[in-house]
């Protein structure tokens, strides 16, 4: 298998934290990557791009998490255009938010969140499960959030979503670690990018030890790890990057 190209496929690939983990996993680990987006084709090409400028390949593959047919053409697109090749890490990050409190949140709001969140993690795990147990070696590391652990208000939708992968995760866990398949989330704080541009942001600062946003690229080195060998013995865990915010 020495021979075998090696991929990573990270969804919602195109900015933010995963744009910075497709980068990071081809600088460090000469991955390949499978970019996948959702609608910004002009920011996925851009990614793409950088990735070329680093020596590896990307794959352009759009397809929409929650369509669990649209996941499998997207996957089997990729490996009809090449053959043999294997994915090595999945790292499940396309996500979205509508916050509102509860008591205002429409039903669309709550259903949309937890179908791409929850119910993408799904799609796209299971599609490559087969695989990655056959081949008995891989790291599947799924982006969850401080919301996840704690609970923020106005994000019942967003905080129920990533509970719930983080439940899978662990199970997940269980199930694979006997034929050396590291399952693990990570859980950012408040990071700069898209997701967190309209908040507070000199309001939320000051309840971060540190005293400021993380950045995709901090996110995207504990990813790295999660993917290294020396994280082989490490599964079923949930890794923090907050600043020092209590979970």
């Amino acid at each position: 298998m020495s021979n075998t190209e090696k991929w990573a496929l990270i969804t919602g690939a195109s900015r933010g934290i995963g744009r910075a983990v497709a980068l990071e996993l081809a600088r460090a680990h000469g991955l390949h990557i499978v970019v996948n987006y959702a609608s910004n084709e002009a920011a996925a090409r851009a990614t793409a791009d950088e990735l070329a400028a680093l020596g590896v390949k990307a794959h352009l593959a759009p397809f929409d998490v929650r369509d669990p047919q649209a996941v499998a053409a997207g996957i089997e697109g990729w490996r009809a255009a090449h053959p043999g090749a294997r994915i090595e890490v999945l790292v499940n990050n396309a996500g979205v938010t509508r916050d509102n409190l509860m008591v205002f949140m429409k039903p669309e709001d709550w259903s949309t969140v937890i179908d791409i969140h929850l119910n993408g993690f799904f799609n796209v795990t299971s599609a490559l499960l087969q695989g990655i147990v056959r081949q008995r070696s891989g790291r599947i590391i799924n982006i969850v959030s401080l919301s996840g652990a704690k609970g923020v208000a106005g994000q019942a939708n967003y905080s129920a979503a990533k509970a719930g992968v983080i439940g899978a995760t662990r199970s997940l866990a269980q199930e694979l670690a006997k034929r050396s398949i590291t399952v693990n989330a990570v859980a950012p704080g408040f990071i700069e990018s898209d997701m967190t541009k309209e908040l507070p942001v000199d309001q939320l600062k000051a309840l971060v030890p540190m005293g400021r946003f993380g950045t995709p690229e901090e996110v995207a080195g504990v990813v790295s790890f999660l993917a290294s060998p020396a994280a082989a013995y490490i599964t079923g865990e949930v890794i923090h990057v907050n600043g020092g915010l209590h979970s």
